[in-house]
């Protein structure tokens, strides 16, 4: 949600507060104009996946449901990267709707890294990773690209720099600082998306799927001692200093899960 033009505040994504509903809608109407570019580039099956942590019975649950465009199907998970059956099944291609920059992005808006870990780092074979990057593995460990990526300047330099120009993005602002924007209207961003949605489904080779490589070390550096201490037992999983992990697997995926779940 932090990604979504008109969003600039943690009151706005967090559910239970006021300005939550107004966020719940500028998301929801961002994400139909995807579901409608998607559509007009003659996509057959669209589903909607909720990965927004909002808190209390809204985690993953975000989405206003009686507004979504019926064209999609939608997902409301239990844990974030836990629902993969749609990628298993084979998917030609995915488009990331407001997405936020990594955490320490000086012009990120809300940027943060999985906002209940206290990451200050993240990286895969030694490639800082955000949101998007966790996202563009997990889809690429079933060979679905990322061909679309919304939200701030940084968000869309960051994805970009990631996975390659051949990337469309739709930028629906630009940060001064975490909390503060310059912005398009939700009408103009929706606008934007729905023909960026469009262009990028025009080719779905212009980005390749993302494999961070294999084996895979997964590399979290922590804010404080909290999330190591949590993960001291787990296996494949070794505690490199007081404030830093490290998970090694043959595969992503494989290091993700013993890292994540």
């Amino acid at each position: 949600m932090e990604g979504v033009a008109g969003i600039v505040k943690w009151e706005q994504v967090s559910g239970g507060e006021p300005l939550y509903e107004e966020g719940r809608r500028l998301y929801t109407g961002e994400i139909n104009a995807a579901v409608r570019g998607a559509k007009a580039a003659g996509a057959t099956e669209i589903v909607v996946m909720d990965c927004h942590g909002a808190g209390k019975g809204w985690t993953f649950n975000s989405l206003i449901h009686e507004d979504l465009d019926p064209a999609c199907e939608y997902v409301i998970q239990h844990e974030w990267t836990e629902y993969t059956e749609f990628l298993e099944q084979g998917c030609d291609a995915a488009l990331f709707v407001g997405m936020h920059a990594r955490a320490g992005t000086a012009l990120g808006v809300m940027s943060h890294t999985i906002s209940d870990s206290d990451f200050r780092n993240l990286s895969f074979n030694g490639t800082l990773v955000g949101e998007t990057g966790i996202n563009a593995a997990l889809c690429g460990t079933w060979g679905c690209p990322v061909l679309m990526v919304t939200g701030d300047d940084a968000t869309c330099a960051e994805a970009r720099e990631l996975l390659g120009e051949g990337l469309t993005t739709v930028a629906v602002k630009r940060g001064f600082s975490a909390h503060s924007a310059r912005m398009v209207t939700p009408a103009r961003a929706r606008e934007l998306i729905q023909e960026g949605s469009k262009r990028a489904l025009s080719d779905l080779t212009a980005v390749a799927p993302w494999d961070p490589g294999r084996p895979c070390e997964i590399r979290a550096e922590y804010l404080n001692t909290t999330g190591p201490d949590k993960l001291r037992f787990r296996a494949g999983v070794e505690r490199v200093d007081d404030r830093t992990i490290v998970s090694k697997a043959d595969t992503w995926w494989q290091a993700w899960q013993q890292f994540y779940f």
